[in-house]
């Protein structure tokens, strides 16, 4: 039996931050002793807080390391390895790899809609296998119902593929996060340095696609996803029908809704609401949605996402904590909350008998937090 001692911290327990130590034994949290002494053989946290360690539900990092440019396809072994690390030393313990299943075989503003999460899954899963990756991988396919060929790349996973998470995605112009086409416009105008008249084309090709896919699309999505013992996720809600909709699709979690409207609806469902860390930390949506800190403060946000900078996971959590004067409360957003969600009975909390995942950070005179140690399974990463 291997046993390792994190003394001297101040721990945050789901009700209270009180003084005290873990003992870790064999990967799982043995016992939690009170007071701030420290054992012989313990090591010192010198104060800081030590915290469940961090469960990301979605996030495009990997994505952002496979094309660090356009047009860039990064080794995907290094891609992996890179983003692992990136996660390990942010806080994060347990990640959903979000791949986008469904194409567009085109070219232009499409042409990074080509198939790529099978094979791309295969070769995450063959480094896990060689022991070489830092934290937990799971993985959360985003079905784009706006394009040709998701049915056939969702046929191409089984149960061993550790999908945890299968979130309907519609990103159809003029709808949900791009109601307002400006936007959209000012995003993909930007990247692909398109015209009005190629934008124009690129927003019709789009809206053809979900007029003739979108719907099917949709409906085989939900068997799959329970094929696939997934959990399924709703993307980008914006009013009480869409929330509805999902709500009858068994949808527990709701990613990024964009109205202050569908936020209430799904917490009358029933349905958790993620937002997005960079949202809350920017002060507003990129996309002119609903804004994450006045979720917050309306007691309709749930789960915390790192989206597109990890690094945002816990600075989010900061934040919360001073909207809410609690910091159980706002830590439980990047760790319990996400782990109920995605039905992780192992993690997410500072408990005896689970995982011994865990982080020790601190605050410095802003209130911006200093990672300084991740443990995954009693290892420090």
């Amino acid at each position: 039996m291997t046993q390792t001692i994190l003394a001297n911290a101040q721990l945050i327990l789901p009700d209270r931050v009180t003084p005290g130590a873990v003992v870790i034994e064999n990967g799982l949290i043995a016992e939690i002793l009170p007071g701030a002494s420290l054992p012989p053989g313990a090591l010192d946290m010198q104060g800081d807080y030590l915290a469940p360690g961090m469960v990301e539900l979605h996030t495009d990092n990997l994505e952002r390391h496979m094309r660090p440019r356009p047009g860039v396809d990064w080794p995907h072994a290094s891609a992996i390895l890179a983003h692992d690390a990136e996660l390990a030393g942010c806080g994060i313990t347990t990640v959903f790899d979000a791949m986008r299943v469904g194409s567009i075989p085109s070219d232009g503003p499409d042409d990074d809609y080509k198939k790529y999460a099978r094979p791309l899954a295969h070769e995450l899963a063959a480094l896990r296998a060689r022991g070489v990756l830092r934290i937990s991988h799971l993985l959360h396919l985003r079905a784009e119902v706006c394009s040709e060929t998701l049915l056939a790349e969702l046929d191409e996973f089984g149960p061993e593929d550790r999908v945890g998470i299968v979130s309907l995605m519609d990103h159809t112009p003029g709808q949900r996060q791009f109601r307002d086409i400006s936007k959209l416009a000012q995003y993909v105008q930007g990247k692909y340095k398109l015209d009005d008249v190629a934008f124009a084309e690129h927003v019709a090709r789009l809206q053809a696609l979900r007029d003739r896919f979108g719907d099917a699309h949709e409906a085989a999505t939900v068997e799959i996803a329970h094929r696939l013992g997934a959990v399924l996720a709703s993307h980008d809600d914006t009013t009480r029908d869409h929330v509805a909709i999902s709500a009858g699709h068994g949808v527990r979690l709701a990613e990024f809704p964009t109205t202050p409207e569908a936020a209430r609806a799904c917490h009358d469902h029933g349905i958790m609401v993620m937002m997005g860390a960079p949202n809350l930390i920017r002060g507003g949506s990129h996309s002119g949605n609903v804004s994450a800190a006045d979720l917050a403060q309306d007691g309709h946000l749930d789960i915390l996402s790192s989206d597109y900078v990890p690094a945002g996971l816990l600075a989010g959590a900061a934040i919360l904590a001073r909207i809410w004067d609690d910091l159980p409360r706002a830590i439980a957003t990047v760790s319990t909350n996400p782990a109920r969600a995605a039905a992780l009975a192992d993690r997410g909390r500072i408990a005896p008998g689970l995982r011994a995942d865990l982080i020790r950070f601190r605050l410095i005179e802003d209130a911006t937090p200093v990672l300084r140690g991740t443990w995954v399974r009693g290892e420090r990463v």
